[in-house]
Parts: C-alpha cells; sequence; structure tokens
C-alpha cells in the first residue's frame, strides 16, 4: 500500500523540477540534471518519482486554439432541476467523452456546473448548445459567456 505525499514532502529540487517541466517537457534528463546541477540518474529517479506519485500527471504540447480553427472560447453554466436523480452523474459521464469541453467543474452558487467549450465559431457553439447541452434530461438552464479577448490562459501551477 503507498503512502499518501504531501506537497510538504518535495525539497526544493522537487519544486524547481517541476517548475523546469512544466516551462518545457520536452527536456531531457540530461539537460534537467544539468539545470538542477545533478547527474542524470539521480535527476530521472527524482522525475520518476514525481511520476510516480502523482505529482506529474503526464506531458501534452501547449497548442494554438486560433491556429487550429476554433475561435471561440465559451463558459456555459448549467443547472439541473433535479438534483435528487442521476441527471446530474449522467452529465458528467457525457461531459468526460465531449473533446470541445476543455474543463467542467462541479460549482457552489446559481449553477451546478461550469464549463468552458471550444468551437470553431458562434454557429458552431450554438448546434453544440442546442444538440448536446439542452438535450440532456433534467436540465434546467443554461447560461453562455464568451470571450471577447483572452487575458492570461495559463495552465502552470506555482510551486
Amino acid at each position: 500500500m503507498s503512502k499518501e505525499v504531501a506537497v510538504t514532502d518535495l525539497d526544493k529540487a522537487d519544486r524547481q523540477l517541476l517548475r523546469l517541466l512544466q516551462d518545457d517537457a520536452t527536456l531531457s534528463n540530461a539537460a534537467l540534471g544539468e539545470r538542477l546541477s545533478m547527474t542524470v540518474t539521480p535527476c530521472w529517479r527524482r522525475r520518476k518519482r514525481l511520476e510516480d506519485q502523482g505529482f506529474i500527471k503526464g506531458y501534452q504540447a501547449n497548442l494554438d486554439r486560433r491556429k487550429l480553427g476554433f475561435g471561440v472560447l465559451a463558459f456555459a453554466q448549467v443547472r439541473f432541476s433535479d438534483h435528487a436523480g442521476k441527471a446530474a452523474d449522467r452529465f458528467e459521464e457525457l461531459v468526460q467523452r465531449l473533446p470541445e469541453v476543455l474543463s467542467c467543474h462541479k460549482v457552489t452558487g446559481e449553477a451546478d456546473f461550469a464549463l468552458t467549450v471550444l468551437a470553431a465559431d458562434l454557429e458552431s457553439y450554438g448546434r453544440f448548445v442546442e444538440e448536446v447541452l439542452r438535450k440532456q434530461p433534467g436540465l434546467a438552464t443554461i447560461q453562455s459567456s464568451l470571450a471577447l479577448r483572452e487575458i492570461k490562459a495559463v495552465s502552470k501551477i506555482p510551486v
């Protein structure tokens, strides 16, 4: 049985390694070791340990949504009328399969869920709302906000 690792168990080198990988996940263990002033093997062990402990969940490239044809970034707040049934559970399962949904959070306040959604244009977003969201059983309201200008969009966690 593995021991749950707390963030307080991370030392200065672990944190620096995490920062470096967030900046450039393509860094080799040799390059990381050089920047951390350690040899390749200890650097590899540290990286592997952080992966095994779940601090590093995976690696991906950051893509430009506009260059890929996604001109609309929308924020949809969804509220269900029936909280006792399975509608919200089914909704959670659905959004896991929807590639246009970048994030979905169960939230407090007026809405039950807050979604970040990509679409090629306003017409595509409208189709997504009508053909996917509005067809969910138990749905009470959908409130959409469209991003007019992106001020900051990062996925880096301060470590």
